[in-house]
């Protein structure tokens, strides 16, 4: 016989949860969620807004970017912080034009000021999209107007680009290639750079003397001059340059490096030894596009145009070929109007003994032998009258000579380049009895620097022959 065993307790059926039920259930998760963000807070937990933001006054702006990265919760009450008006004043200092004022506005201090703010700014933007970092920076920096192309009144007493420079630089550093691109075109739909450019380089030279000036030190000081490595310098260059045709990059590399007029007291002279204003030698000024061609310039003319040229024919210039580079070099040399030999062969000479021979082969190579010769004659010149070592300018030809496929080509060269040699000795000595001579008496003077390289560069022939000559017994 068998019993069944009673059970000493009630089973309960399972109950669905009332909506009240699943509403306090939320409620409680929110306030989970709220506690715990409260709790990144840590010690500012406990004070109210306004008092957070008066501690933050206390702290210097590198201090500040290094709250940011305590946890997001704090990251997202700095971002409200230099949203506020407050934030903005302590932030944005707009000293730009107070260049030698005592204390902590001096130079130094503002710059240094930018890329702090820089700093800041990346790392609370850390966690957003590119785009959305983009417009929050222009959020934060519009009502700064000497930061705009076209925003300062007197942008050769104006720090402002520069500041924007350096603190874009801290800003994008890191920044993959594609996130950069981003930045060109936002920096371009921002300041309608490339209506700007398309305005000087269609029109004359010189008829948009201000806005050639404008753009030349917005490319310079924000885009180009603040940058570490090479290869971002070249990234910036290739792409404010690559859109145009290529009578057009040159015309825009000559607005952006080419040689500019004095300063017209722009600048107080004991600006120009501070360290970090030396730069602005060469970007103040108004364009001087006739330079190149009334006569000889100098060495400081040319710099700029020259490390442009370099910059670009690095290997870390992946988007330009040796010849592309070449090409823009040829195209130069007749911005505005052809320019004299003597300032082509001082611009190769300056660029580096590749690209000089990359382009002196190239005219080889093409049949030019009577421009290449005189180009040869117009290396010793310069070698002469800046004091190089005439022996590179006979290497140099050696190293052209062996393009030419044939003894005959090679030899009619050379005795193209002695043809040179003679026919500029005669027309400088024709110029110089004809007695139109000039203040400085520069005919004479060219006659004597002239027939001092054609002799230094005959001895430096026969020296190099009598070696060969001696290694050969």
């Amino acid at each position: 016989m068998t019993s069944t065993a009673e059970t000493s307790y009630t089973l309960i059926p399972n109950q669905k949860y009332r909506r009240s039920n699943r509403r306090s259930r939320q409620r409680c998760n929110t306030l989970d969620t709220d506690s715990q963000s409260l709790s990144t807070l840590g010690h500012f937990q406990t004070l109210p807004l306004e008092i957070f933001q008066m501690v933050l006054n206390y702290l210097s702006v590198k201090d500040i970017s290094m709250l940011s990265m305590v946890s997001k919760t704090i990251s997202n009450r700095l971002i409200n912080y230099i949203s506020t008006p407050s934030g903005n004043r302590r932030l944005l200092l707009q000293d730009f034009h107070n260049l030698e004022l005592p204390g902590k506005r001096e130079v130094s201090y503002i710059l240094e000021h930018y890329k702090s703010l820089g700093l800041l700014l990346k790392r609370c933007t850390l966690l957003l999209p590119t785009k959305d970092r983009l417009k929050y920076t222009h959020k934060i920096l519009s009502e700064v107007s000497c930061f705009k192309l076209n925003g300062c009144p007197s942008p050769l007493h104006c720090l402002g680009l520069q500041c924007y420079g350096v603190f874009l630089q801290i800003l994008t550093a890191g920044w993959d290639e594609l996130e950069c691109h981003r930045v060109f075109n936002f920096l371009c739909e921002l300041s309608n750079l490339p209506r700007k450019v398309q305005t000087v380089v269609s029109s004359k030279p010189g008829s948009a003397r201000k806005l050639e000036l404008r753009i030349r030190l917005y490319c310079r000081s924000v885009l180009l001059n603040h940058w570490i490595h090479r290869s971002d310098s070249a990234f910036w260059l290739t792409r404010i340059l690559k859109p145009w045709p290529m009578v057009n990059q040159a015309r825009l590399l000559y607005i952006i490096f080419g040689p500019v007029s004095s300063l017209d007291g722009d600048l107080a002279p004991s600006l120009f030894k501070k360290k970090l204003l030396c730069h602005l030698i060469y970007c103040s000024g108004h364009v001087v596009w006739q330079k190149m061609i009334e006569g000889p310039t100098d060495e400081t003319s040319l710099k700029g145009l020259a490390d442009a040229i370099k910059l670009l024919y690095d290997t870390e210039a992946r988007e330009w070929t040796a010849d592309d580079v070449i090409s823009l070099v040829d195209e130069l040399s007749v911005v505005p109007r052809e320019w004299l030999m003597e300032n082509n062969a001082r611009l190769l000479i300056l660029s580096g003994n590749n690209i000089c021979f990359t382009f002196m082969a190239n005219k080889a190579v093409n049949g030019r032998a009577v421009e290449l010769a005189r180009l040869m004659v117009f290396l010793a010149l310069v070698c002469e009258k800046d004091l190089y070592c005439m022996d590179w300018a006979v290497k140099m030809m050696q190293k052209v000579c062996k393009v030419f496929s044939t003894p005959g080509e090679r030899n009619n060269f050379l005795q193209c380049v002695e043809n040179a040699f003679v026919h500029m000795i005669m027309d400088m000595l024709q110029a110089v009895l004809s007695g139109d001579r000039d203040e400085e008496d520069s005919s004479f003077l060219n006659l004597f620097h002239l027939v001092n390289a054609q002799a230094n560069f005959h001895k430096e022939i026969l020296y190099l022959t009598m070696r060969s000559n001696s290694n050969t017994v």
